[in-house]
């Protein structure tokens, strides 16, 4: 790849050092990670898509020594920088923070275009960042500083989404209140930051913990409450005894809570829930205007769900076959398929189950219900897993042949979807195929493809086709020989005529649950009446309710909420009739913060509304929004929803909050290497152990692996394939990269580039440590070539050493090449190519004798989106007084795009003996000429006679030698 051969053109390695000791931007401090640099990174090896694991080694651990006998080191041989970025980055971090340079003033010039880049909301837990969240962070500063200097307004904030259970985890197990901690690794999130030098607007910045800020998540609930987008009702939720708390689905982990592993239940329990299905079309239909990653857009497709089909009544029979008055509502997308309903099954927690469950099996069902109130909706609903049932000992109607069929109760079937009720057609589905073998369940064919005879079936078959065995006299239906489309209608259209069913369009959307029984949270202003129970919304003009002061965080143990325990704030008065009442003690999810925050960055300071409109009308919508895919449901679904309520009540004049959504990739730990062994401690190789089973492993260190072919191998032996591996960073895995030592050892200029050169910005990536120290030496050859080579004593002089001469055409040429290539890279996100480019242009400026401003002062603004501390320190050094930042981005001169040179064919007495690359149009003396100084073609011409010289101009050069002992050059 040409950036791999770049990399190893420029950068040579530099001294092994074993010293542990750097700077800070504040003075002196230990680095105890001991390390040898190591050879360059050289290649990209395919280790998954797009991901460049690179193959340098890494670096070693060579820590043989106390630490005191480090530190005796270090002051005998201070550590060798390929520039000073320690001096560098704190004065420029100061500089920019004390003359506000990235602020974003409150009133801007609308007459100018905006472009407002926004990192999706972080949450500032205990262990601060590590190497893989400056990814997006890096990317969306390259972003905003590209387009300040090509002119725009940009709105680059940062802020953070701080209400959240690991925080009051934290403060149930140590006594600390959650605000002290929260505020903690919000200043240290801060600082980290603010040393990698993004260009955050930090006078914007917001917190989700804030009273004036949850002022207006709790207004915007209200206006949700009056809308009727806000209700209660008793639900079955996951109740988790442990953590004291309602958890959503996704916090629950075979039946444990993703959060300390503790047991999770299913229980009925009044909460609060927001009407999203309301808006299910809406948002469903506007996904197609959204640039956003085709994946993002399908998954919340897949998530809202929408189907049309019927909805069709089932007659519960009592013992004697007689009908009841209860009848079971199913809802099927497949209403072509009622003949093949030999079934039904209810999800355990179906409200009518305990009115028609028999006697006999009362008890098995009670039994049953148990178990699956243990499990998460996403377990019941696995498809790999066993399908469980037990029989309710009750009969229902087929209304379509007025056939029994029995109903069973099945924790595949969710309460919470459809109807919770379902008609099994096992000969057409494969989970109630599969449950229908399990339990010896009748199974009857109705739909064949082409005409085949169903009966000869042996699998479930869940397409469409001709409809068969599908007639009764006694319903007067009969859609036999009718396509399944049309057999649909038909049945639909005879469920209404006889009132057995309706057409119906549903939606896997479920409402959104928006109650959890913690107190680290946003209050829910609303009020219940002690005589009625009535709720009552808090007025607006006494926003915020703000959350009282506890000491004592631990859950209840009954299911109330920790703010129950505040008694004093929890008795109230109704402001409006004065009776007395009691406040709700649950409060908002850890979304409801992160719903709406991209509004409030337009106007953080203002106390009268949520925004100002004049501003909502200017920065709306965000133009690119970075963020991992792991949000690319809920927070993103969420969050448009809330906006398209406020875009209904006038709060915002666009139908949707983010233009464009892009996913960066994941950075993965350094890669491991797996040797397998057999029972005998003998090393077999990867495919062989793949065979026999589980085997023993044991981690190879990587000096001993080499690279054969697309596998890795025991450098010994080479015929011991090793598995080679890498996994996300966490804290469990020990393969977590603290960014602050990055920052120490190689500067935040160097883990800025590495991050933005390690492979395609969307791709996940593995870390590999010697990778940094490439595009470190990178940086410092740029700092050379500009500054010139160091003092004797290690400094550098003031200044630079470029020159005020015209530059060269061909100068011309490298600079404007370098401008359009990265140029277009930043504006596509390419940003690894866009490195690769001025690489380029760094090998090509070390062969200049001179290096004009012109052209060096360009370059500079190229790099500053990348590397800013860097450039701003050339910049200065080349005679400016002020920040590059609004400086105009070069623009490349198409004149200098154009490729004018020619590879020449030369021929030596009619031999081909190599190639020249001369100006199209050259004359034949500078064709010969170049030739003769080419290294590969001088050997045949130095000190021969010169014959004859045949030059067909762009075609050929051919140089007919003869006897005589001339110097080449003469004729």
């Amino acid at each position: 790849m040409l950036h791999t051969q770049l990399h190893i053109q420029l950068l040579q390695p530099p001294p092994l050092h074993r010293h542990a000791l750097s700077f800070s931007a504040y003075g002196r401090r230990k680095f105890t990670t001991t390390s040898a640099a190591t050879a360059v990174a050289v290649g990209k090896c395919c280790f998954g898509k797009g991901v460049w694991n690179g193959v340098s080694r890494s670096i070693r651990n060579s820590a043989t020594k106390e630490l005191s006998d480090v530190e005796e080191q270090d002051r005998k041989e201070p550590m060798r920088r390929a520039y000073p970025f320690h001096e560098i980055e704190p004065r420029w971090q100061r500089f920019w923070e004390e003359n506000r340079t990235f602020r974003t003033p409150d009133d801007v010039d609308t007459s100018k275009p905006k472009f407002y880049v926004l990192d999706m909301f972080p949450y500032p837990s205990g262990a601060g960042l590590h190497v893989g969240h400056p990814l997006g962070y890096t990317a969306t500063d390259i972003l905003a500083r590209f387009k300040r200097m090509q002119g725009y307004n940009v709105l680059h904030p940062m802020g953070w989404d701080a209400f959240g259970l690991p925080a009051e985890q934290y403060a149930i197990e140590t006594g600390t209140h959650p605000k002290i901690t929260t505020v903690r690794n919000i200043a240290r999130f801060r600082s980290q930051l603010k040393s990698l030098g993004f260009s955050y607007d930090w006078e914007r910045e917001i917190s989700t913990i804030e009273p004036e800020y949850y002022k207006w998540t709790q207004w915007i609930f209200l206006q949700l409450l009056k809308r009727g987008l806000a209700y209660q009702a008793e639900v079955p939720v996951n109740w988790c005894p442990a953590l004291g708390t309602v958890l959503a689905n996704e916090e629950v982990v075979d039946g444990v809570s993703e959060r300390g592993g503790h047991p999770v239940i299913r229980k009925p329990m009044r909460q609060w829930i927001l009407k999203i299905t309301a808006y299910a079309d809406r948002l469903l239909e506007d996904l197609d205007d959204l640039n956003w990653p085709e994946s993002v857009k399908e998954m919340q497709r897949n998530w809202i769900g929408r189907s049309e089909g019927a909805e069709v009544e089932f007659c519960v029979l009592n013992s004697d076959g007689q009908e009841r008055d209860i009848k079971i509502t199913v809802y099927t997308t497949r209403p072509d398929t009622i003949f093949g309903a030999t079934y039904l099954v209810l999800a355990p927690e179906h409200f009518l189950l305990s009115s028609l469950v028999s006697t006999v099996q009362s008890k098995y069902v009670e039994e049953y219900k148990e178990i699956a109130s243990r499990k998460s909706d996403l377990e019941r609903t696995e498809l790999q897993k066993e399908k469980t049932g037990v029989f309710s000992g009750t009969y229902a109607r087929n209304p379509a042949n007025g056939e029994a069929i029995p109903i069973w109760v099945a924790d595949y079937v969710l309460g919470s979807y459809g109807t919770g009720a379902i008609m099994a057609v096992p000969a057409h589905d494969t989970r109630d195929h599969e449950f229908a073998l399990k339990y010896d369940i009748p199974i009857c064919w109705v739909v064949t493809p082409n005409d085949i005879n169903g009966d000869d079936f042996e699998k479930p078959y869940p397409g469409e086709g001709l409809i068969i065995n599908s007639s009764s006299s006694t319903t007067g239906l009969d859609i036999n020989g009718l396509s399944s489309k049309v057999a649909a209608s038909k049945v639909i259209e005879w469920a209404e005529k006889t009132a057995h069913g309706k057409k119906k369009v549903n939606y896997k959307l479920r409402d959104w649950l928006f109650a959890r029984q913690r107190y680290w949270g946003e209050p829910i202003p609303v009020s219940f009446l002690d005589d009625s129970g009535e709720s009552v919304p808090f007025p607006e003009t006494e926003l915020p309710l703000t959350l009282p002061e506890l000491d004592d965080f631990t859950p209840t143990g009954t299911g109330e909420p920790p703010l129950s325990k505040a008694v004093s704030w929890v008795k109230t008065t109704d402001p409006l009739s004065g009776k007395p009442a009691r406040r709700e003690t649950s409060t908002m999810p850890q979304w409801a913060g992160s719903c709406w925050y991209y509004l409030r960055f337009m106007d953080p300071k203002n106390s009268e509304s949520l925004v100002d409109k004049r501003k909502e009308m200017y920065w709306s919508p965000v133009d690119v929004y970075v963020g991992g895919a792991e949000h690319a449901v809920l927070h993103l679904l969420y969050s448009r929803f809330w906006h398209k309520v406020l875009y209904d009540i006038g709060v915002v004049s666009t139908k949707e909050p983010f233009k464009c959504v892009i996913n960066q990739g994941i950075i993965l730990g350094e890669v491991q290497y797996i040797a397998c062994k057999d029972q005998d401690g003998n090393y077999i190789s990867a495919e062989t152990a793949a065979t026999l089973g589980e085997q023993a492993q044991e981690r190879i260190p990587e000096e001993k692996v080499t690279k054969s072919g697309e596998y890795f191998v025991l450098k010994e032996n080479p015929d011991i394939r090793l598995i080679a591996r890498a996994h996300k960073m966490s804290k469990s895995r020990g393969n977590v990269i603290n960014p602050d030592d990055v920052v120490l050892e190689y500067g935040a200029d160097s883990l800025r580039l590495y991050e933005m050169f390690m492979g395609p910005f969307r791709d996940s990536k593995v870390w590999n440590t010697s990778g940094i120290e490439g595009v470190h030496r990178f940086l410092g050859r740029t700092w050379r070539l500009i500054v010139g080579a160091p003092l004797p004593n290690g400094a550098y002089s003031d200044g630079t050493v470029v020159v005020d001469g015209e530059p060269t055409v061909d100068q011309l040429r490298s600079l404007h090449r370098c401008i359009d290539k990265v140029t277009e890279e930043i504006d596509g996100t390419r940003f690894n190519t866009g490195i690769s480019a001025m690489m380029e242009f760094i090998n090509a400026a070390y062969k200049w004798d001179k290096h004009p401003r012109s052209i060096i002062e360009a370059f500079v603004l190229l790099l500053s989106p990348y590397a800013p501390h860097m450039a701003e320190e050339l910049w200065f050094r080349l005679g400016h007084k002020n920040s590059l930042a609004y400086e105009t981005f070069p623009k490349a001169n198409p004149a200098y795009l154009k490729d004018s040179t020619i590879v020449l064919p030369v021929q030596i007495n009619g031999k081909m003996r190599g190639t020249i690359e001369v100006e199209e149009g050259c004359t034949e003396e500078d064709a010969f000429n170049s030739a003769s100084s080419d290294e590969r073609l001088s050997k045949f011409l130095d000190g021969k006679s010169i014959k004859k010289r045949i030059y067909v101009p762009g075609k050929i050069l051919n140089v007919i030698l003869d006897s005589k002992k001339v110097k080449v050059g003469t004729r």
